[in-house]
């Protein structure tokens, strides 16, 4: 199996941590292969920013998923997901709506860990899209600036591991999110420290995309996510073009 990840932001370090952590995850006979944004933010916290990255991913996924089973949108919020599944005819998974579904599965409510105060927006319209508002016990963040997005999980390592313990004793989350590609691996190393189960985005969004591109489904041909209609266009890629203008 071949499994597509796109980071929808610039930071190579963080396409290195997203890399780490899908290969650790993925099955043993499934090749990872991680793209990173060619344009854009360091990292997205804003809805602006989302749509940026949303575009970029949409650029990416249109020029390369030939020959992958499925693709794996790398970041927290998932920009450009729906759009994603509208064109292309793999399965297109989230680090977000992955994420939410193990974390559903696992427990009631469930708590989100992330690395900046104002990304929370974004964040709780996330979940309430995929109807999940009611579960959500808490969006803990972190409160200071991240001078280097890479290096975020050494540099705020005891602040992040203290939001998940408090989440835990005063929201009464029954399940911890390490929310976004930054924090990806996190959620393995402090998983004996937290007394409820820590779920990862990236390797949530890896074994759901493997799950999916075993199912083989048929892609849409009528509904919300058939492909759009054909129309004239101007100014895209021209990979992208053609899965939307429909060439």
């Amino acid at each position: 199996m071949k499994l597509l990840i796109v980071n929808p932001n610039i930071s190579e370090s963080v396409s290195e941590l997203i890399a780490a952590e899908a290969r650790r995850s993925a099955s043993p006979d499934t090749t990872v292969d991680v793209l990173t944004a060619p344009f854009g933010v360091a990292y997205i916290e804003t809805r602006a920013e989302a749509a940026v990255g949303a575009y970029a991913t949409l650029d990416l996924l249109a020029e390369h998923h030939r020959g992958y089973d499925a693709a794996v949108v790398a970041a927290f919020g998932d920009p450009g997901l729906l759009a994603a599944r509208e064109i292309l005819p793999i399965p297109v998974v989230g680090l977000t709506e992955a994420a939410l579904m193990s974390a559903a599965m696992l427990g009631g409510r469930f708590s989100i860990v992330a690395i900046s105060r104002r990304i929370r927006a974004w964040y709780q319209e996330t979940v309430e899209m995929h109807g999940l508002g009611g579960r959500l016990a808490s969006i803990r963040c972190l409160e200071e600036s991240l001078p280097d997005i890479g290096t975020v999980q050494t540099d705020k390592g005891a602040q992040l591991l203290a939001l998940c313990e408090t989440a835990v004793q005063a929201d009464g989350a029954d399940v911890i999110i390490i929310a976004g590609a930054p924090l990806a691996g996190l959620a393995r190393s402090i998983a004996d420290r937290i007394p409820v189960p820590v779920v990862d985005g990236v390797s949530s969004a890896v074994r759901h995309a493997e799950t999916l591109a075993s199912l083989a489904p048929r892609p849409a041909r009528t509904g919300s996510y058939a492909p759009p209609p054909r129309k004239a266009w101007k100014g895209l890629s021209p990979a992208l073009g053609q899965l939307i203008g429909r060439d």
